[in-house]
């Protein structure tokens, strides 16, 4: 049985990228527009793993990410981060809130997938 990844970032691109690549390996994608969306498709969608970006219109992927951590059926699922801040600081905010690990956009695809194999197992 495939895992599933719920993808949640605002731009239609990357998602559309992403998603061809992480199914092209296997992969199930959900998507989310928003953190709302996001809190809303984990309880529908039961993903094994979220990948949040930051920078996301109403509701940031820290406090995403926080409201998460929040609830008893999603305290438990691995969490990337991906985001185009590039700093230190928000890396070890974003680990500090729960994240399983973070990435900077742009990112090589294969880096991703090793990240994702590294926090499904």
């Amino acid at each position: 049985m495939s895992k599933k990844i719920l993808l949640v970032d605002d731009e239609p691109a990357l998602v559309m990228l992403t998603k061809a690549r992480l199914q092209a390996n296997g992969y199930e994608v959900a998507e989310a527009s928003s953190g709302m969306e996001c809190l809303e498709k984990v309880v529908k969608e039961k993903p094994d793993l979220i990948l949040l970006d930051i920078m996301m219109p109403r509701m940031d992927g820290f406090t995403t990410l926080t409201q998460l951590r929040g609830y008893p059926s999603s305290k438990s699922i691995p969490v990337i981060m991906f985001s185009a801040k590039a700093m230190q600081t928000d890396r070890e905010r974003a680990l500090a809130a729960g994240a399983q690990d973070y990435l900077v956009k742009p990112f090589k695809p294969e880096v991703l997938l090793a990240i994702i194999q590294k926090a499904l197992i």
